[in-house]
């Protein structure tokens, strides 16, 4: 689960279709359903389509060393490679979709990941292929990938009214799902047919999002770093909308900027709680991950049957992802949260009692199902309570910590994995896991978590 921050509830001033509480609704233009937001679903498909490729490229660079002879240290630096990029980037890059016009900062990530990916392409299809210039590749992939993203995040509360934005953030959940089922299975059949075949696509990825990027439009007067926001926006922001000192885009730089995200989720305690469990989990999750691999390896799980085993958590978050927003509506935030805390630890167990491979993938994809629903519920109240002057540091800082537990986990996973043994290790992420529940449980913050600002 990633935390995604957007714009504050309740903040709107008239005057300005900017302002957090009124984003999404510019002046003159009537709120019409998402399926026929322009700007919305432009949005959508632009980033479907760089995780399209991100997916493929996964698949794709393994494949690439594996027929060149790599070794295994190599694709291991790859990997690092990659996780580092996105680590060192996210950040600053949260600073940057807050001081830039988000739609051209977007739009020039994708147009060098077009650059990056076609020279990678080129060289293949030219025989002069060098594993630098595939890792020079693949860090500054990551590392755009990593701008993108906040800008992405924070832009959305532009294109989508408050009392669509359950529905629109239910809808980005289910996303990263159909990438995943079909990114995989493209890069294969393409890299089979011709092994420069999966980055010519994904180059044709980027040019295609690039070109729907150039038709999305963004309100015009959005307060950025160097603008000091109006009084008026102070007072509406409210406790929880009221940023620590330093937020006000005043700051003498991008370090003062990046401190004052920090700030804010540190000072925010729904934000906060809900960060910090969101990134255990994420962590144990990471880690059960590599687990379960781990455990298909000993039983001699054929490749078929593990595929099918991945696949089944594709499906469930897919499915999980098209009906969060109607659950959404339906259940009490309490008891999303705690509800996915607790089958979490009863899913887990189960997995050390169940054969290997498609038992276990159905177990995963339970909880895939739910996760969407839960992330919606965390997501739209962070999206609801950020004012839009720090929508990118925010989406910057949770990226931050998303990608130490996608770092941590799978290293924890394979610890966990060669001092205890498959069964064993499930069940010591089924005991985590538990941890995590009691504490869910036992905190007053997400035993009484609001509700969104339209339903309370």
């Amino acid at each position: 689960m990633t935390a995604v921050p957007m714009g504050a509830a309740g903040t709107a001033d008239t005057g300005d279709a900017t302002d957090a509480g009124d984003a999404g609704r510019v002046p003159g233009r009537p709120v019409v359903p998402l399926s026929r937001n322009r700007d919305y679903n432009v949005l959508w498909t632009s980033q479907l389509l760089s995780e399209l490729a991100l997916e493929i490229a996964a698949v794709a660079v393994p494949l690439l060393l594996i027929a060149r002879h790599g070794s295994p240290v190599q694709l291991g630096l790859a990997s690092s490679a990659l996780a580092a990029a996105h680590m060192i980037a996210v950040v600053p890059a949260g600073v940057l979709a807050d001081r830039w016009d988000r739609r051209r900062l977007m739009l020039g990530c994708q147009l060098l990941r077009v650059l990056g990916t076609a020279s990678l392409a080129g060289a293949l299809l030219l025989g002069r292929y060098a594993f630098w210039h595939m890792l020079l590749v693949v860090v500054t992939d990551g590392f755009l990938g990593s701008v993108f993203d906040p800008a992405e995040h924070a832009a959305l509360p532009q294109v989508v009214p408050p009392a669509q934005l359950s529905t629109a953030v239910a809808r980005n959940a289910a996303r990263p799902y159909v990438a995943t089922l079909v990114g995989p299975a493209v890069a294969g059949f393409l890299f089979a047919a011709l092994p420069s075949g999966p980055f010519l696509a994904n180059a044709a990825m980027f040019v295609l999002s690039s070109a729907a990027l150039c038709f999305l439009r963004l309100p015009r007067g959005r307060t950025g770093t160097g603008a000091r926001r109006r009084p008026a926006d102070r007072q509406a922001a409210g406790p929880e909308g009221a940023g620590p000192e330093g937020a006000d885009n005043d700051g003498p730089g991008a370090g003062a900027d990046a401190m004052a995200g920090f700030r804010w989720v540190l000072g925010q305690p729904v934000i906060r709680t809900t960060m910090a469990w969101m990134l255990v989990t994420n962590l144990v999750f990471s880690a059960l991950l590599i687990v379960l691999l781990a455990l298909s390896g000993e039983d001699r799980v054929g490749p078929g049957e593990l595929g099918l085993t991945m696949a089944c958590f594709g499906v469930g978050g897919l499915l999980g992802g098209l009906l969060a927003a109607r659950l959404h509506g339906a259940v009490r935030p309490p008891v999303i949260l705690l509800g996915f805390a607790w089958t979490a630890v009863a899913a887990t167990a189960v997995m050390a009692l169940v054969p290997a491979g498609l038992p276990q993938g159905g177990l995963l994809a339970v909880l895939a199902f739910l996760a969407p629903l839960a992330n919606t519920t965390v997501l739209t109240h962070q999206l609801t309570v950020t004012p839009d002057a720090l929508r990118g540091r925010m989406s910057g800082v949770a990226g931050f910590c998303s990608g130490g537990a996608g770092v941590l986990g799978p290293a924890l996973g394979g610890a966990l994995t060669g001092m205890a043994g498959g069964v064993a290790a499930v069940l010591l992420c089924a005991g985590c896991l538990l941890v995590v529940a009691l504490a869910a449980t036992l905190s007053p913050t997400l035993r009484r978590f609001p509700a969104p600002a339209s339903e309370s």
